[in-house]
């Protein structure tokens, strides 16, 4: 057996043992997949991470960068009570209609908000509603504008939130300063405002699995 096949077969058992996937999960990669979305969505085990640590969080708003077909939004949304809000932001309006259906058929249509656009237009114009602070923040979306996203984060967020940023480990790559990939100078960007900023205390994880190597990094709002 493979390095690669091992990682697989022990995601497959974590998977089928502590996270086995609904028929609304099911429906959601199936419509995905129809529709040609890339399959990037987080795995099963790391889907229910998320909902772990929202629920940890006692969270009752979240906002996600990056929503894809929403697989992501329905493991974070089902972690919500009834008066919850979760906010997410995709770029391509193909993509967007797929999470919508798919939201909808996880009953969580009334307490999710999908919004088309560069995150970096769709920010702004979040702030200026000057909504309630959210508990928890998703990034998973182009890796280039990480860190201001992270900043962007900051400024939605309260002392306690929590922030998440995806795919970290760029293959092994996030070591190497000065590569031209322009995904790795983003997420280094990100990794160094999260160790520099007095708000911030973070760190970050590799993993392997069935999405290969890779990896995420936490971080913590501060007084």
């Amino acid at each position: 057996m493979s390095e690669a096949q091992l990682w697989d077969a022990v995601d497959a058992y974590f998977t089928e043992l502590l996270s086995p996937p609904d028929e609304v999960l099911t429906a959601a990669l199936a419509d995905s997949d129809a529709a040609g979305l890339p399959a990037i969505n987080v795995a099963p085990n790391q889907g229910k991470l998320l909902q772990l640590l929202a629920q940890l969080q006692g969270t009752r708003r979240v906002l996600e960068i990056g929503t894809l077909g929403g697989y992501s939004t329905i493991w974070l949304g089902r972690a919500l009570p009834a008066d919850g809000r979760l906010v997410t932001l995709e770029y391509d309006a193909a993509h967007a209609e797929v999470a919508r259906g798919n939201l909808a058929r996880a009953g969580l249509d009334k307490i999710t908000e999908v919004r088309v656009g560069p995150a970096l237009e769709s920010l702004p114009a979040l702030a200026d509603e000057h909504p309630e602070p959210f508990d928890l923040v998703f990034i998973d979306a182009d890796k280039v504008n990480n860190a201001r996203y992270i900043e962007w984060a900051l400024r939605l967020t309260r002392p306690g939130s929590l922030i998440v940023l995806d795919n970290v480990v760029r293959g092994g790559r996030v070591t190497e300063p000065g590569g031209g990939d322009p995904s790795v100078e983003g997420t280094r960007a990100a990794l160094e405002l999260i160790a520099s900023h007095p708000k911030l205390s973070g760190t970050a994880i590799q993993t392997v699995g069935s999405k290969g190597y890779d990896g995420f990094a936490l971080a913590r709002v501060l007084d």
